[in-house]
């Protein structure tokens, strides 16, 4: 019995001094690197999002110390962001059977089909230059529970029923919003 409260005694002692260190990078993650991670960071997270707006398409990872991760998926129709925490590989994420409105930039009456664990319908509001903006798509649950009161984004709503986000209109400045709900949530 001593001996294993020694050695877990001499575990504790020598594990408490190493920091966090996690795979850091920006873009491709063609190239990545470990980084040591400052005092708070308590988790590795990587992100990776891609977008279609028109002929245009783009993705992007991101591999960096966090404060805390959430992970799971969000869906916006044009754009589609994958969240974990430990810099887990890309997840494979096969279509679910459930349906959620999203926004184009015209209207918010387009269906989108989910996938994965994106089990929940959400919608943001906010005012950018004046004008309301509205983004709709779908979410992880742990993904909403982490985004209910984002900055300048006065409402994040969640349900979990088919097309339960409802179709309406939106306005032209809806990128910005879907850029500070995912800043939101890779920074926090």
């Amino acid at each position: 019995m001593d001996l294993q409260i020694s050695v877990f005694l001499l575990f504790v002692l020598f594990t408490a001094g190493h920091s966090l260190s996690c795979y850091e990078c920006t873009g491709s993650c063609a190239v990545q690197k470990v980084k040591t991670c400052l005092r708070g960071s308590s988790k590795c997270m990587s992100s990776t999002t891609a977008t279609q707006f028109g002929e245009i398409s783009a993705k992007v990872k991101i591999k960096d110390c966090a404060a805390d991760c959430a992970s799971g998926f969000m869906n916006i129709g044009i754009g589609k962001t994958f969240l974990a925490c430990c810099n887990v590989k890309d997840a494979a994420d096969p279509p679910n059977g459930k349906k959620c409105y999203y926004c184009d930039g015209q209207s918010c009456s387009n269906i989108l089909s989910c996938s994965g664990s994106e089990d929940r319908c959400f919608k943001a509001t906010g005012t950018f230059e004046g004008q309301s903006t509205v983004v709709k798509g779908c979410l992880s649950k742990s993904i909403c529970d982490a985004a209910t009161s984002v900055g300048d984004v006065q409402g994040v709503s969640c349900c979990s029923g088919n097309l339960c986000n409802g179709a309406q209109s939106v306005t032209q400045s809806f990128l910005f919003l879907c850029c500070s709900l995912l800043s939101f949530i890779l920074l926090h």
